[in-house]
């Protein structure tokens, strides 16, 4: 399978280095980490930024080996990341675009693109852990709507959000993941109520959501009825296939940076911390070479990323933990400064075995789908 850019990807490149380097000079400040409608104005910001400039389609509708070089130039660059819009453009947008109705298309799609408005996701649930298919949330019809109940939790940018990507059980006699819907919820329907969590590292991207018989038109609903899972499966394609792409490039990024702190501080003595940036270096070149062969599978397939997502994911994970582990190496007692470059990244690194699926999930797509092993009982 041939990695290289070909001629018109290198093109792209070309162009989109040059835009940067003319566009990211004339970008305001970054907003403090706890100012979320300062956060949302600037992502949303610069999202119409990359829309007016005619990159705003990346995400959804481009070839996915343009979609990671978008993902790898802009890193490098040192562009925004998505930020408050990651659900929309990431999962949310790509999800619609590839199951929507032509007329879900036209409504949701644009909006993102040019950074009007914002998407959480509405999947996790308290008490059903890592156990997506176990989720409560009722929603039952009453003529053209469903009527919703029940309660999500670590719902990314709730309390900025417009809209929300939620799965509700529709069908609680059918086997468990027969029985659901995937709807686009808005987030100002009488009955939503945001309570936002406060992270291990002080942030509050997450919240609870609770749902108080709301109404959601028929017409919300992605995909026909009690065909949520398989939606879902699309959307979690995504989350698990490209959407970390770009922050394999910061991890590199991070690596060499750590390297150079350990020469300065006399780190580098130790040949065991050597040892560790040497294979973690290994680590992450695999880990993108890895992501541009699921990229050029996708494209083969028609667009859509594989299981090979759960492999991607599973090792980034772990291999992301390791990274800012060893920083804590490289910084000694420095390490529990939160001022400190990647204090605050590694305390944010343990979520991401969680994050998108744990890694015991992922172990086990990769197991039963990839391996052919028999399912558990």
């Amino acid at each position: 399978m041939d990695l290289a850019d070909s001629a018109e990807e290198a093109a792209f490149r070309a162009r989109l280095r040059e835009w940067l380097g003319k566009a990211l000079p004339t970008l305001p400040p970054r907003p403090s980490p706890a100012d979320w409608p300062g956060r949302r104005a600037y992502d949303l910001g610069w999202q119409r930024m990359l829309y007016d400039a005619g990159y705003g389609h990346v995400h959804w509708d481009a070839p996915p080996g343009v979609r990671l070089i978008f993902l790898e130039e802009t890193e490098k660059a040192g562009a925004p990341y998505v930020g408050a819009n990651f659900v929309g453009l990431l999962h949310a947008g790509p999800t619609v675009a590839a199951e929507g109705t032509e007329e879900q298309r036209a409504r949701w799609l644009p909006p993102i693109l040019r950074g009007e408005e914002v998407w959480c996701q509405g999947f996790s649930e308290p008490g059903a852990g890592s156990d997506l298919a176990a989720l409560r949330t009722r929603a039952w019809r009453d003529g053209d709507h469903y009527v919703v109940s029940g309660s999500k939790i670590w719902t990314s940018h709730a309390e900025v959000a417009n809209w929300c990507e939620l799965l509700v059980r529709t069908d609680p006699e059918a086997p468990r993941h027969r029985g659901i819907t995937w709807l686009a919820l808005p987030m100002d329907a009488p009955g939503v109520t945001v309570r936002p969590l406060r992270t291990l590292a002080g942030s509050t991207e997450f919240a609870e959501v609770f749902l108080d018989e709301v109404r959601v038109p028929v017409g919300h609903r992605v995909g026909a009825e009690n065909d949520g899972w398989r939606v879902t499966m699309v959307t979690l394609s995504f989350e698990r296939g490209t959407a970390f792409a770009g922050e394999v490039v910061a991890c590199r990024r991070v690596l060499g940076e750590l390297a150079h702190e350990a020469r300065h501080n006399g780190r580098w003595d130790d040949p065991a911390l050597r040892r560790r940036l040497g294979g973690l270096n290994a680590e992450f070149r695999a880990l993108w070479r890895l992501t541009q062969w699921n990229v050029s599978a996708a494209e083969a397939s028609g667009g859509l990323p594989g299981l090979a997502g759960s492999v991607f994911k599973l090792r980034y994970s772990q291999a992301r933990q390791d990274l800012y582990d060893t920083a804590a190496e490289v910084l000694g007692d420095a390490a529990l400064d939160l001022d400190r470059p990647w204090v605050l990244d590694r305390l944010t690194s343990l979520s991401y075995t969680i994050a998108a699926g744990t890694s015991q999930i992922q172990r086990n797509i990769v197991g039963e789908r990839i391996l052919g092993l028999p399912k558990g009982r």
